[in-house]
């Protein structure tokens, strides 16, 4: 009897053993499904982290958010706005693009958002990233948000005719600059603002006038001149397009102005075409207390970067439009027909926050999400954002990694920094996705889903790409 047990007790150990791998190997498989974070990491720092990745790359600016302690602005504001605030002039900026998307102007959905008023140096939900840029000769370093839904580059200029908001640096004095000349108004330079910022130039004492509108109703308006910008010291560009401010009030929270990275011929990546053939590359930080880079050219592109096809929109081409077929939660690929994206469209945005899905697919995404996050407390939306937790508890929390898949069989995973938005604090952390008005409406691929990811734009091969680990 006594050997009849020793067997048995041994047969089990030998079984259990057996079967102990295959339980961990099933834990294993469902963690590489997930992401732990500390909950500290999706809060906001004082103190800055800074990468050297950008100093170490050629033809490399340095890429900060406004509002982090990495970046001069960071103080500028004295009455910032509120994460619902931002996150409503963010729903502006989108209402804008889908203005000029809209195959009709009953296409575009009246909202609040629509109706927001300027205010003079305030905080702005989109454009958030800003670099460091030499304007003239010599040369003054002036900060400016980099947009890839915008085309002309143009600052603050003295002696501000009309208006000109606060900013950090010293406001860009042409007259002390011996590479400024103003651009004629019959110049085909000038003719070409139309399809830049949506309005004709206008013509004072024969020289050309500009003048564009934000989404947040932000606005910029004065003389349009060519000029020498400077990225390094070996990167240096004359006779660029330049908007020279006269009038300029709205949302750039000390920024001196803003650096157009789209696709029209007015456009940086365009006016420098000669030497970095249209291809550019950026890395926005995991976070505001950390920084990336904006690099221009085909160096130090990685080898994992995988490419799409770029999609143009015959009426308004300078937007850097994709094809998404889908979208994973958890290691499974939700069940939306790949038609849904196709008929809505979807463009690439570095000045959006959120990214924005037809509303079937949204539904979707935050049923999956929601069904892997029951272990957590939902609490009250936060403004766009409905799907929102309460952290306040926890140390470390398990979200469930999601994926999206573009044209050319790419698949993107999204970094853990690129899923979630916090409030000001852990009581309030939301998935960072929202659904348009309808399903016909243009989906945004927003910036925080493109955090730590090197996304490289090669507008003369028309592509866009994506690689992993971006920042490191």
């Amino acid at each position: 009897m006594t050997t009849t047990i020793s067997s048995i007790f041994l047969f089990a150990s030998l079984l259990l053993l057996c079967v102990l791998p295959t339980f961990e190997q099933r834990e294993l498989t469902a963690d590489s499904h997930h992401h732990t974070l500390q909950v500290s990491s999706l809060l906001p720092s004082s103190v800055c982290s800074s990468s050297k990745v950008a100093d170490e790359r050629l033809s490399s600016l340095k890429v900060v958010h406004k509002y982090g302690p990495c970046s001069q602005l960071h103080q500028q504001e004295s009455n910032p706005a509120t994460h619902a605030d931002a996150l409503l002039q963010d729903q502006g900026r989108v209402n804008s693009i889908h203005s000029r998307l809209a195959k009709t102007s009953s296409d575009v959905k009246e909202t609040d958002a629509t109706k927001i008023p300027a205010k003079d140096g305030s905080v702005v939900g989109s454009g958030n990233y800003v670099v460091t840029v030499g304007i003239g000769n010599p040369k003054t370093d002036l900060s400016l948000i980099f947009d890839t839904g915008s085309d002309i580059t143009w600052t603050q200029c003295q002696p501000c005719i009309r208006y000109c908001y606060a900013q950090k640096e010293s406001i860009f004095d042409p007259s002390k600059s011996k590479s400024y000349l103003n651009i004629s108004c019959n110049s085909p330079t000038c003719s070409s603002l139309s399809s830049a910022t949506g309005n004709a130039g206008r013509c004072v004492s024969s020289t050309c006038v500009y003048a564009i509108q934000y989404g947040d109703s932000s606005y910029s308006a004065g003389f349009f001149g060519k000029e020498s910008l400077t990225l390094t010291s070996t990167d240096v560009f004359n006779d660029i397009p330049f908007g020279c401010g006269q009038n300029n009030r709205g949302l750039f929270g000390g920024a001196a102005g803003l650096l157009g990275l789209g696709r029209d011929k007015l456009s940086f990546p365009s006016q420098t075409a000669q030497k970095y053939n249209k291809i550019f590359s950026y890395c926005l930080p995991s976070s505001a207390s950390s920084t990336g880079y904006l690099t221009f050219g085909n160096s130090d592109i990685s080898n994992s970067v995988q490419f799409t096809p770029l999609v143009t929109f015959p009426r308004a081409p300078s937007f850097y439009g994709l094809d998404i077929s889908g979208i994973s939660v958890g290691g499974n690929k939700l069940p939306i027909s790949s038609s849904l994206f196709t008929n809505a469209r979807t463009i690439i945005d570095s000045g959006t926050v959120i990214t924005r899905l037809p509303p079937t697919a949204y539904s979707a995404l935050k049923t999956a999400f929601r069904q892997a996050m029951s272990q957590y407390p939902m609490t009250q939306a936060l403004s766009i954002l409905d799907t929102c937790y309460d952290f306040s508890n926890y140390t470390t929390v398990s979200i469930p990694k999601i994926s999206m898949f573009f044209g050319g069989g790419v698949k993107v995973d999204l970094d853990k920094s690129g899923i979630m938005y916090a409030g000001k604090d852990a009581s309030q952390v939301c998935l960072a996705f929202a659904g348009n008005g309808d399903d016909s409406e243009v989906g945004i691929f927003g910036n925080v889903q493109q955090k730590t990811l090197q996304v490289v734009y090669d507008g003369a091969g028309e592509r866009v790409g994506f690689g992993a680990g971006g920042c490191d």
